[in-house]
């Protein structure tokens, strides 16, 4: 198992070790020691499940208070995985980076506490699995706009399928007042 380190300092690319011959392949997704040797020592509550059309954008997601760290990992199909720092006394505040996890890569992507996190499925049906550090709290769903003019998220689909949810979500701007503090985290 390998980290790669990505522009944003806190934000992190995991590569696995895949084992593969003719059947198949197998590796291991997360592996509490090996993750605790890169580094990694966390406590996830729940995973999480989502199956998605291709041209379909989710996000930009975060919850506060009560903030989910992320790791985020496709069993089948490819997504543009984004991770955008919403903490507005942060270095990195309104920075963004963007990976690639798909199938073949077997790649998972670490999104911290006071992160926002979104995709794009680029190859659907995309089939992504994440474990997160809190619990989901309905009062504290919230999300920025993923068109957002202050992000300027460069996503790879034009004219992404949304829901009514993200439709509405507010930009940056009218949301700044809820914004995680990184002291708060």
């Amino acid at each position: 198992m390998k980290l790669i380190d990505v522009p944003l300092p806190e934000v992190k690319l995991i590569e696995p070790t895949v084992f593969g011959d003719n059947r198949g392949f197998f590796y291991e997704a997360h592996n509490v020691a090996k993750y605790k040797e890169l580094g990694f020592d966390l406590s996830f509550v729940q995973d999480n499940v989502s199956l998605s059309a291709e041209g379909v954008l989710r996000g930009v997601h975060y919850q506060w208070p009560k903030p989910q760290g992320k790791l985020v990992h496709v069993l089948q199909g490819s997504i543009w995985d984004v991770a955008v720092d919403l903490r507005p006394d942060s270095p990195t505040f309104k920075q963004w980076h963007a990976e690639v996890l798909s199938t073949e890569n077997h790649r998972s992507y670490w999104i911290p506490p006071g992160f926002g996190h979104g995709f794009a499925v680029i190859e659907g049906p995309a089939l992504v699995t994440y474990k997160v550090t809190e619990f989901f709290h309905l009062e504290f769903d919230a999300g920025i706009k993923f068109d957002d003019p202050d992000l300027n998220i460069d996503w790879p689909i034009q004219n992404p399928t949304l829901s009514g949810k993200d439709q509405n979500l507010p930009f940056l701007q009218d949301a700044l007042a809820s914004l995680p503090k990184t002291g708060d985290l």
